[in-house]
C-alpha cells in the first residue's frame, strides 16, 4: 500500500509537470487550474508517504533515499509558495520530474540511518530547520539558471519571454530575497549544530567532509550576499556562486550520505 502511495506521488507530480507545460505562448485557465489542484494533492499525499518512510519508533529513518525525497518535496513546496512555478515555468519544468522520480525512492531504501530524537524536539527541529534551507536554496539554483537563461535571450535578440514572465530585475531582487532567507536559515543551522552539538547528538561537532562542505557553503553565499550589496554583483557572477554554494551544500549533505550509504553500504 505504502509502495502505491509513493507511486501516486510521482504520477501526481508528472501529471503536473504537464498541464503547467506552456503550449504556445502559455498555459489556459483550465489547464493552470488542474496544475494548481493536481500539485497541491501531490504535495499532501507526498508528507504522508514521506512521514511513514522517516517517522520511526525512537528516532527519524534519515536516510539518503528518505533524504533525496524530503528535500525535492520540500523545493517543489517552496517553490509553490513562493510563487517561483508561475513566474518561471522553466523551474517547473525541472524541479516536478526531479520531484517525481525522487518520490520513488524511499521504499526501495535497502539502508536506514536512525537520528533519536524522543525527548528532544531541539534534534528535530535542528534537521527541520536544514532541510528548509537546502530546499530554498535549491529553487534559488534553479531560478538563477532560468533567469540567466531569459537574459541571454534578451541580450541576443531572440523572441520575447513567456507572456505573464515578471521583468528580469523584478525575479532578480525576489531570488536575493529567497538566497537570504535561505542563508538566515542555513546561518541557524550551524550556530545550532555548534552550539548544541554535544547537548544534541551527544558528541562535539566532528571535522568531517559534511561540516567542512556546509561551511564552505555558507561561505559562498555570504561572499555572494556581500558582493551583491557593496558591488552590485548580479548575472553570470551571481550565478556562479549560487550554483557553488549550493553544490557545496549539497555535497555535504546528500553526497556525504550516498557515499556512506550508496557507495559504502554503511
Amino acid at each position: 500500500m505504502i509502495i502505491l502511495l509513493h507511486v501516486l506521488v510521482a504520477a501526481l507530480y508528472a501529471a503536473t509537470a504537464w498541464a503547467r507545460w506552456p503550449r504556445n505562448a502559455a498555459p489556459r485557465v483550465a489547464q493552470q487550474r488542474a496544475g494548481q489542484w493536481l500539485l497541491a494533492l501531490a504535495l499532501v499525499l507526498h508528507g504522508v508517504a514521506i512521514w511513514h518512510a522517516i517517522v520511526r519508533d525512537g528516532g527519524l529513518d534519515l536516510s539518503f533515499v528518505n533524504a533525496l525525497s524530503l528535500v525535492a518535496g520540500l523545493a517543489v513546496l517552496a517553490a509553490w509558495v513562493t510563487g517561483v512555478l508561475r513566474a518561471l515555468p522553466g523551474v517547473a519544468a525541472v524541479v516536478l520530474p526531479v520531484a517525481a522520480a525522487c518520490a520513488l525512492l524511499p521504499p526501495l531504501a535497502a539502508t536506514h540511518h536512525r537520528v533519536p530524537f524522543e525527548g528532544d524536539p531541539w534534534a528535530a527541529a535542528h534537521i527541520g530547520v536544514a532541510l528548509v534551507a537546502y530546499a530554498l536554496f535549491v529553487v534559488v539554483a534553479l531560478q538563477a539558471l532560468v533567469v540567466t537563461g531569459l537574459e541571454k535571450r534578451l541580450h541576443r535578440g531572440l523572441p520575447d519571454t513567456p507572456r505573464g514572465t515578471p521583468p528580469l530585475l523584478t525575479l532578480e531582487r525576489y531570488m536575493f530575497r529567497l538566497l537570504t532567507v535561505g542563508f538566515v536559515l542555513l546561518t541557524a543551522t550551524l550556530a545550532s549544530g555548534m552550539l548544541f552539538s554535544e547537548e544534541i547528538f551527544g558528541k562535539a561537532v566532528p571535522l568531517n567532509h559534511k561540516n567542512v562542505f556546509s561551511v564552505a557553503g555558507w561561505l559562498a553565499f555570504a561572499i555572494l550576499l556581500v558582493g551583491r550589496w557593496r558591488r552590485g554583483w548580479r548575472g553570470r557572477t551571481a550565478l556562479k556562486w549560487i550554483l557553488g554554494g549550493t553544490l557545496l551544500l549539497v555535497l555535504g549533505y546528500l553526497g556525504s550520505k550516498f557515499v556512506r550509504e550508496v557507495v559504502l553500504g554503511r
